[in-house]
């Protein structure tokens, strides 16, 4: 730990100070950053700020990722000295008065480090074994893979009779709209309930297994509604079973 006698300077004498302003403070900066830096690693987060009383007024630490953002001396007679800041340097009579608490700062600080030790002793870190959904996402994946594959003979058939690079096939199932939209003869997505619906299927990833739960006993409905759609056609299209 750095004391200030290190600073080879007398904190009461605001000509040396001055003189010497620019290597004070950057020992000053460097040795309150390591304060910082280790306030910021007890303390978590990216940025946030802790102050420290003393008998003579409070100083405050306010860090970022870790590094000294500023370093304010508040007296208790009043006012407030940045002793370290992205601003410009603190003014010398300022300055000199804040350092004769500096060391006081210090041992606050330290004072904090002694507190937080062995803090975390006595925690219980035996926690409970996380359970697998890997049979859960395997089974979806079974149930979505059958749904594509009906979905994908749906498109190859409608692009055939359409002839467009673009298409889609609704209807509705008990009440609830369907919609399969394709490009040429691949599906974009199959949804169930509209716009703001479920994409059972899409290009964004799978979907929940409890919408799989929900809609996938009522996908037969949806193949029957498209080989109606297609006997209608009176076309010499494949039918499609689930």
């Amino acid at each position: 730990m750095v004391s200030l006698s290190e600073l080879d300077i007398e904190v009461s004498d605001v000509d040396a100070v001055t003189d010497r302003r620019e290597e004070v403070l950057a020992a000053i900066r460097d040795h309150a950053g390591r304060i910082a830096y280790n306030v910021a690693s007890v303390e978590g987060g990216d940025y946030g700020r802790r102050s420290f009383s003393t008998d003579r007024g409070e100083w405050t630490v306010k860090y970022e990722a870790g590094e000294l953002e500023f370093l304010l001396y508040e007296p208790r007679g009043g006012g407030e000295t940045y002793v370290v800041s992205t601003q410009s340097p603190a003014d010398p009579e300022a300055l000199s008065r804040a350092l004769t608490d500096y060391e006081a700062f210090v041992a606050a600080y330290n004072d904090y480090v002694a507190s937080v030790d062995g803090f975390l002793d006595g925690v219980d870190d035996g926690f409970p074994t996380v359970g697998s959904a890997e049979s859960v996402v395997v089974e979806r994946e079974r149930i979505v893979g059958r749904i594509e594959a009906c979905c994908g003979r749906m498109a190859g058939e409608l692009h055939r009779y359409e002839a467009t690079e673009y298409g889609t096939f609704t209807a509705r199932v008990d009440g609830t709209r369907w919609e399969l939209k394709r490009e040429l003869d691949g599906v974009s997505y199959l949804r169930v309930g509209g716009s703001g619906g479920v994409y059972l299927l899409s290009q964004y990833g799978p979907p929940a297994a409890s919408d799989v739960r929900e809609y996938a006993p009522r996908f037969p409905g949806f193949v029957e509604a498209y080989n109606d759609h297609v006997a209608e056609l009176e076309l010499d299209l494949d039918r499609i079973e689930p």
